[in-house]
This record gives C-alpha cells, structure tokens and sequence, in this order.
C-alpha cells in the first residue's frame, strides 16, 4: 500500500458510503466478478445528490475511487456531477501508480451510468426497463 497516497489508504481502510439504496436503479461500469467493476446508487432530490451509495469488487484503487467519487457528488447538483471526469477524481484521490487509472475510469462510467437512469430512462447501453421505468428481465443482472 506504500504506493498509494494517503487519501487513498485512507478510504480503502474506511471506505465512506459503502452500500445500496432500496429501489433505486444502479449505474454499473466493469466486468462482474472480473475486477474492477463498480455499482453506484444515487437518489436525487429536487436535482440534487441527495444520497450516494457504491459497491465494488477491485484492488484498493477501486475501492478508494468509489469512496471518494461519492463524496464528491454527495449534496451536489446533478449538472455538475455529470461534467466530473476521472482526471478530477485521480487528482481528489492524490493520484494512482501507473497502470491503475482505469479505476477510476470505471468509477466515474458507474456514476455516468447512474445519472442515465435517474428519470427512469436508461440510455441504449443500459439495461432493459418496461414503459413504466422498472428493470425487466436483463440477463441475470439485479438493480
């Protein structure tokens, strides 16, 4: 761990918003099971990030940039949070070692992923949703 800055040690020993939040659609990024992939929850209030959840399978890259990516979108406007990219996140994170800036590449894909989903209208790469916003049959994932 000696490679990673000290913000990043520090949300790997205490990830913040670790979780799921009941009956909100997640935004997901990686392959399941294959690491790292990343699910994301947002429940958004008059526009707002009003709570923030994440899930990971990864290294401590991953799970750092997930923790940190949902406190900096936590309490913030959801025009704002969908111009974040993952140079914002590697600077908020002190930086990564070579070869693990894709974590937060697939941190902030599970964030672009969820805000698709707020209206109940995933875009094309997303899952399968009925004409009523609810998550069909989509191959085995849950959301």
């Amino acid at each position: 761990m000696s490679r990673y800055s000290d913000i990043v040690r520090e949300h790997v020993g205490s990830p913040r918003n670790v979780g799921e939040i009941p009956d909100v659609p997640f935004g997901e990024a990686g392959t399941q099971g294959q690491g790292p992939y990343m699910r994301l929850w947002l429940r958004v209030e008059d526009g707002m990030v009003a709570d923030v959840r994440f899930k990971t399978y990864g290294c401590p890259a991953a799970i750092a940039g997930g923790s940190v990516l949902t406190e900096m979108v936590e309490g913030k406007p959801v025009t704002r949070c969908a111009a974040f990219d993952s140079g914002q996140l590697l600077d908020a994170l002190g930086g990564l070692p070579l070869g693990k800036g894709h974590c937060a590449d697939i941190a902030v894909a599970a964030l672009r992923d969820a805000l698709s989903k707020i209206d109940g209208r995933p875009d094309k790469h997303s899952a399968a949703w009925s004409t009523h916003g609810e998550q069909m049959d989509d191959g085995g994932k849950t959301g």
